[in-house]
């Protein structure tokens, strides 16, 4: 089995990236460093489909370079250009080898390990935002594709309670469960699979996901939503907007508010109680 990686170095704008990293990372790139000018991105070797990546650069005009790295240990990389991350006076994000953020209410720490979720894009601070914005105290919570749990820490330190996490990802599991630990919030359930679990509801749904998995699940999140409770979902693209909408409004949600940031969008929803 070949153990190698493959670097492809992208010149494009700050802008571009995060529609790069968005695209790239279906079709299996796991690593991705960023300048104001260029983007690297990771991927095994064995996973490399050199046709898709030039779909995706042709598609923007723009091209790359390539090179073939050794084994390597990609947290390490990864966790050499983790920063601290600040919004607004309520939340602090970082590593456990930063010290401490001044002037802020809340503080999560999180173990860097490639997961999606620190904060840093800006679907997971468009949710984050979100979140702060609504009352979760005794609240049930899902957060479905957790990823680096950053959601569900932050749900606990919230009131919400109790609190399932779900992601399709082995390293997600492991390193959602590592986060919980070190934030306190070892009372998060957190669960491997790759769908919705039947039989659970919740008062509110938190899905920051793309556009393929949520099209395909919504259905069964609304069916786990309680009535009155509310879903936000991000990880989409302003061109995403309608059609998400029109969906969610059709199995029965309610448009509450919506938030643009970079490109994306994160939109948030209630189930009406049936009178």
């Amino acid at each position: 089995m070949d153990t190698r990686t493959r670097a492809i170095t992208i010149h494009a704008s700050s802008d571009l990236q995060e529609l790069l990293i968005a695209q790239l990372s279906e079709l299996g790139f796991d690593g991705f460093e960023q300048t104001d000018s260029i983007l690297i991105a990771y991927i095994e070797e064995a996973a490399y489909k050199e046709f898709d990546l030039q779909l995706i650069l042709n598609q923007h005009g723009i091209t790359s370079s390539e090179s073939i790295l050794e084994k390597t240990n990609w947290n390490a990389v990864w966790e050499s250009n983790f920063q601290p991350i600040q919004i607004g006076n309520r939340l602090g994000v970082r590593a456990h080898f930063h010290p401490p953020i001044p002037g802020v209410e809340q503080e999560i720490i999180i173990t860097p390990k490639m997961s999606f979720g620190t904060g840093h894009h800006a679907t997971t601070s468009l949710v984050i935002e979100m979140m702060f914005a609504i009352n979760l105290q005794n609240h049930s919570l899902l957060d479905f594709g957790t990823g680096t749990g950053i959601l569900a820490i932050l749900g606990k330190m919230l009131g919400a309670k109790p609190i399932l996490a779900v992601d399709n990802d082995d390293w997600c599991i492991e390193n959602a469960i590592e986060n919980c630990k070190v934030n306190q919030a070892s009372e998060i359930e957190v669960i491997l699979s790759d769908r919705p679990l039947p039989c659970r509801n919740f008062d509110t749904i938190l899905a920051n996901i793309n556009r393929h998995i949520l099209l395909e699940h919504l259905p069964a999140l609304v069916n786990q939503l309680n009535e009155g409770g509310q879903l936000i979902i991000s990880g989409l693209l302003i061109d995403d907007e309608v059609e998400l909408e029109v969906f969610c409004n059709s199995l029965g949600l309610l448009t509450i508010y919506k938030a643009e940031k970079n490109g994306w969008i994160a939109l948030r929803f209630r189930l009406p109680i049936a009178i």
